[in-house]
C-alpha cells in the first residue's frame, strides 16, 4: 500500500494505492459516512489480491488525514462530492478506467456520480448499504449516534482516524439531522445509470431496509445485481467478509476480463 496526497481544488485529500496483477480497471473507493482510508480495514488489500485489478482509496475533504471541510456540511454535501470533488480526483490520480465501489455515503456518492455524468471511464459501480431516499429509521438511527458520540465509546474511537474528529462528526451527523435532508432523494438518477451495478444489503442494518434494493429493482436499466446479505448490519464487508467479497469479486471479474 502506498500513501500520498492528491492536490484537488487547492486542497489536498489523503489517498492509497493497492497494486493489482492487472492494469486496469482501477477499484476506486468511496468511505462511509464516518470512515476514511483506514476504516475499511484490509478490504482495499483483499480486493486488489482477489480480483488482480489496482485499487485506490481516499479519504473525502474532513475525514482521516484530509484537508478540512468548512461547518457546517449542506444537506448537498453528498451532491458536491459525486459532481465537484470525485470527477477532479479521478482526472487527477490520472485513472483511465474504474469500478466505483461505495459503502454507505460513499454508495450513494457513487449513484449520484454515475447518474449524472455518462463518464466512459466508469466501468460499473458496487453500491454497499448506499441511501436513495431518507427513511425513518435511517434518522433514528442517527440520532442514537449522536448520543453515543456525547457519552459513549465512539468519540475516542474515531478520534484515532480523524485529524478533527469533532468536525467530522457533527459535519455529518448535523446534515443528516438538518430538517432540509429530509427531502434527500435520488431516485430519479437510477435510470440514467448506464454501467452494470452491484448492490449489497445487510439483511440487519439499522441504517436502512431493503426497500433501498427494491427501488433499485424498479428504477435501473442497466445489468442488476441485488443482494441482500444474512448475518450483517451496515458494514456487510466486515460483518460478513466471506460472502460479501465473494459476491464483489464475481462482479468485478466479469467487468474486467
Amino acid at each position: 500500500m502506498r500513501r500520498t496526497t492528491i492536490d484537488v481544488g487547492g486542497r489536498r485529500l489523503e489517498t492509497a494505492q493497492w497494486d493489482g496483477d492487472r492494469a486496469e480497471p482501477t477499484i476506486v473507493m468511496l468511505h462511509e459516512g464516518l470512515g476514511c482510508i483506514d476504516l475499511w480495514r484490509d478490504t482495499p488489500e483483499q480486493l486488489a489480491a482477489r480480483t488482480g485489478c489496482p485499487v485506490f482509496a481516499y479519504s473525502r475533504f474532513g475525514y482521516g488525514r484530509s484537508d478540512a471541510e468548512p461547518l457546517p456540511w449542506p444537506p448537498t454535501y453528498m451532491h458536491t462530492q459525486a459532481l465537484d470533488v470525485l470527477p477532479n480526483l479521478i482526472d487527477a490520480a490520472e485513472i483511465e478506467s474504474a469500478i466505483l465501489l461505495g459503502h454507505s455515503d460513499g454508495g450513494s456518492i457513487a449513484a449520484i456520480y454515475a447518474g449524472a455524468r455518462a463518464d466512459p471511464r466508469i466501468k460499473g459501480i458496487v453500491l454497499i448499504a448506499a441511501h436513495f431516499f431518507v427513511e425513518d429509521l435511517n434518522i433514528a438511527a442517527i440520532e442514537r449516534i449522536a448520543g453515543d458520540y456525547k457519552t459513549g465509546g465512539l468519540r475516542d474511537r474515531l478520534g484515532r482516524y480523524h485529524n478533527d474528529v469533532d468536525a467530522t462528526f457533527h459535519g455529518w451527523n448535523g446534515a443528516w439531522l438538518n430538517p432540509a435532508f429530509r427531502s434527500f432523494d435520488i431516485v430519479g438518477l437510477l435510470p440514467d445509470i448506464a454501467v452494470p451495478m452491484l448492490a449489497l444489503q445487510g439483511a440487519d442494518d439499522p441504517y436502512g431496509t431493503d426497500a433501498q434494493l427494491r427501488v433499485l429493482q424498479q428504477h435501473v436499466r442497466s445489468p442488476l445485481r441485488t443482494v441482500l446479505i444474512p448475518d450483517a448490519r451496515h458494514a456487510p464487508h466486515l460483518e460478513a467478509r466471506e460472502p460479501t467479497l465473494a459476491e464483489v469479486t464475481r462482479f468485478i471479474m466479469d467487468i474486467a476480463l
